[in-house]
């Protein structure tokens, strides 16, 4: 039986769907309510397969974590460094030399054997408040912060999940079930009922740029830099996404020229 021509390239459409099925997959996934109504969809300019980071809002995001979510949550997989990569924050050398002086870390054995403590270096980690989850719990009240390096890839909703979460505090509605003791009533978090207090106010952190400080535009400044955390290369991905697509379309325009040429030529 003869195949057809849209048979014979069917196995490279389905090679060319996948490619770029990986090329543009968007990493922190971005609910738009579903089953937790309090969930709010927010429009990031990294959503979509051509969408980027917005430096200035990353930068706003860093001094957020920096002034208020640093206190209670590590990031351990973020380096000083990266903050001055490509597709980042992208600030300056001599800035983020400047970031990671301002912390003492602690090294060591020297040559005596012994650890001391020393200025932060572009190498270095981002210093965690806790020297482990025991401390963290015991500081806490019982309850243990998450590490935020991966916290928008790994919450259903991605940073609108985040955003949701720092906008959602507000009393409880009319005849819900009463908040323990120790815990705040968060319209977003699933239960509703979560330990951590309300960690964003208006006017909390002043940003260098002028932008107003209002609590939207903190956590919404704040979402987009932990999803830059878990996904630093997200610009980069997308980039050869569009690039495959433009190899793939040449190349389905060759082969179907070439194949159009064999089968004119078994008539």
């Amino acid at each position: 039986m003869k195949m057809t021509m849209i048979q014979k390239l069917a196995p490279f459409a389905a090679v060319a769907a996948l490619t770029l099925g990986v090329a543009f997959s968007s990493a922190p996934a971005q609910a738009e309510g579903g089953e937790n109504p309090g969930l709010k969809h927010v429009a990031w300019s990294f959503d979509g397969p051509f969408g980027t980071y917005d430096r200035s809002e990353l930068r706003r995001g860093y001094k957020v974590y920096k002034e208020v979510c640093s206190t209670c949550h590590s990031m351990n997989l973020v380096h000083f460094r990266n903050l001055s990569e490509k597709g980042g924050p992208e600030f300056s050398e001599a800035e983020v030399k400047a970031l990671a002086a301002g912390y003492q870390v602690q090294d060591g054995p020297n040559e005596q054997g012994e650890m001391f403590e020393r200025p932060g270096k572009q190498s270095d980690p981002f210093p965690a408040p806790y020297p482990n989850e025991e401390a963290a719990r015991a500081a806490l009240g019982g309850a243990y912060p998450p590490d935020m390096s991966l916290l928008v890839k790994a919450r259903e909703g991605g940073a609108s999940y985040i955003y949701s979460i720092l906008t959602g505090y507000t009393t409880p509605p009319a005849g819900a079930e009463a908040v323990p003791a120790g815990l705040h009533y968060n319209a977003a978090f699933p239960g509703n009922h979560i330990a951590m207090p309300q960690p964003l106010n208006e006017g909390q952190v002043d940003y260098d740029d002028g932008t107003p400080n209002t609590l939207d535009q903190e956590a919404k400044d704040v979402s987009a830099f932990l999803a830059w955390a878990s996904e630093p290369k997200l610009e980069q991905r997308h980039r050869l996404g569009f690039q495959v697509m433009v190899f793939l379309i040449v190349l389905s325009g060759l082969l179907y020229t070439v194949v159009r040429k064999v089968w004119s030529d078994q008539h």
